[in-house]
């Protein structure tokens, strides 16, 4: 699979599959083609030469940097209770409250309209909510922006308690390293390795693939797009 911006070749050669209840995460520098891979799996993209398939079964939930699917007029708390006094999470039923509370939203807090919460709030909202969801696949674009050290805990533990698969686009390499099963690494020069193993372990791969120097930061490459 190949899909290019303009003139510029994102990426060619990409085959992959998302792993049954796999934690995958995305890396590269930004504009290497992370959120395009995103586009696609949500079907607003579609590739420019070979086949890219989502199952007839997949429930995608997506937490974007924008969060723009959140009411501003309702409270936090009618937000993720939709009114009732318990929730699904899971697979089992939890206190809406005591859910809340485990993304740091106790007391007044659950009361505040969503139009006036604070971005790092929005993002805690936002990803309280894509974990209580019926998807299947999560994604998740960068998810640890303006969070507490709570919220990332419970993120790390609903992501290991998610019967389903997660994609996750980050540069925190500490957080990718406690969760993720596949690395998916645009490496440039519209190039994609597929790992399976954690961050650290792709370091080390990478590292005897291309040298030590591989692991510097660089600008992002693109081939050109040829006709």
């Amino acid at each position: 699979m190949s899909k290019a911006f303009g003139d510029k070749l994102l990426f060619e050669d990409l085959n992959f599959m998302l792993p049954p209840n796999g934690i995958v995460g995305v890396i590269g520098p930004n504009g290497a083609g992370k959120t395009t891979l995103f586009r696609l799996i949500m079907g607003i993209e579609q590739a420019d030469k070979g086949r890219f398939e989502v199952g007839e079964t997949v429930r995608v939930g997506y937490v974007d940097q924008v969060h723009s699917n959140i009411d501003p007029e309702q409270t936090v708390y009618q937000t993720i209770s939709g009114g009732t006094e318990y929730i699904r999470v899971g697979g089992r039923e939890v206190n809406a409250r005591a859910y809340l509370s485990r993304f740091n939203f106790t007391g007044a807090d659950q009361e505040k309209k969503c139009g006036v919460l604070s971005g790092g709030e929005r993002n805690r909202l936002h990803l309280a909510l894509t974990l209580k969801s019926e998807a299947n696949v999560l994604l998740l674009d960068e998810p640890t922006n303006d969070i507490d050290v709570n919220t990332l805990r419970a993120l790390e533990e609903g992501l290991e308690n998610f019967a389903g698969c997660a994609v996750v686009i980050s540069h925190d390499r500490w957080f990718l390293d406690r969760i993720c099963t596949h690395i998916i690494a645009f490496e440039g020069d519209s190039k994609v390795f597929v790992f399976e193993g954690s961050y650290s372990e792709y370091e080390q791969n990478k590292r005897m693939r291309l040298g030590e120097d591989a692991l510097q930061p660089k600008r992002i490459r693109y081939k050109k797009l040829m006709e």
